[in-house]
C-alpha cells in the first residue's frame, strides 16, 4: 500500500489533511483559518471518530516537521548505505574544541582531503541538506557524511584534529 493522505475542505473553518497507515490508523493535521493546528488521532475502530485532539503551536508544528524530516532523511541515507557494498554513512559529531569551529564548512576540504561527501547537517535537531562551502560549522553540529570506511575515518580524524 502507498501513502495514503486524504485533503479534506472544512468550510468556514480550514483544511484537515489525514494521513492513512498501512495499519489503517488515521492522524490528521486540522489548519484553522486563523493560523491555529491541532493534531488528531483518530478511533481504530471507528476511523470517522477523533479519539484525541491536540492544540499545537506553529513553533511546536514546525519543531514536529523538523524531528521527522530529520529521522526519515537519516534512515534514507542509512538504507542507501546498507544496500550499496563497500558506501556507508556515518554521523560524526563535531567536538567543540575541533580546529573548524565557526568556520565555514568549505575550509574543511572534506571531499577533497577524504574523498566524502558531506550530505547534511544537524543542529539544535534541525536539518541542513546539502550545506554550501559557506554554512558556518558550530559546536555540536553532527555532520552526515558518506563514503569509503576508510574516507569516513579520515573525516573522523580530519573534523577532530584538522588537516595532517
Amino acid at each position: 500500500m502507498g501513502i495514503r493522505i486524504e485533503k479534506i475542505d472544512l468550510p468556514g473553518i480550514g483544511m484537515r489533511h489525514d494521513l492513512v497507515t498501512e495499519s489503517g490508523r488515521r492522524l490528521s493535521v486540522v489548519s484553522y483559518r486563523d493560523g491555529e493546528r491541532n493534531l488528531g488521532i483518530f478511533d481504530v475502530d471507528d476511523p470517522d471518530a477523533c479519539r484525541d485532539s491536540i492544540p499545537i503551536t506553529e513553533d511546536e508544528a514546525e519543531a514536529l516537521a523538523d524531528v521527522l524530516g530529520t529521522s526519515v532523511t537519516l534512515s534514507r541515507l542509512t538504507k542507501l548505505s546498507a544496500d550499496t557494498e563497500g558506501l556507508y554513512t556515518e554521523q560524526l559529531e563535531l567536538a567543540t574544541d575541533s580546529p573548524f569551529i565557526n568556520r565555514p564548512l568549505g575550509d574543511t576540504k572534506t571531499r577533497t582531503r577524504t574523498h566524502v561527501s558531506i550530505v547534511a547537517i544537524v543542529r539544535e535537531k534541525k536539518v541542513i541538506p546539502s550545506p554550501t562551502p559557506a554554512e558556518i560549522l558550530r559546536p555540536g553540529d553532527v555532520i552526515v557524511a558518506v563514503g569509503t570506511r576508510e574516507g569516513l575515518d579520515a573525516a573522523g580524524r580530519l573534523m577532530a584534529n584538522g588537516p595532517d
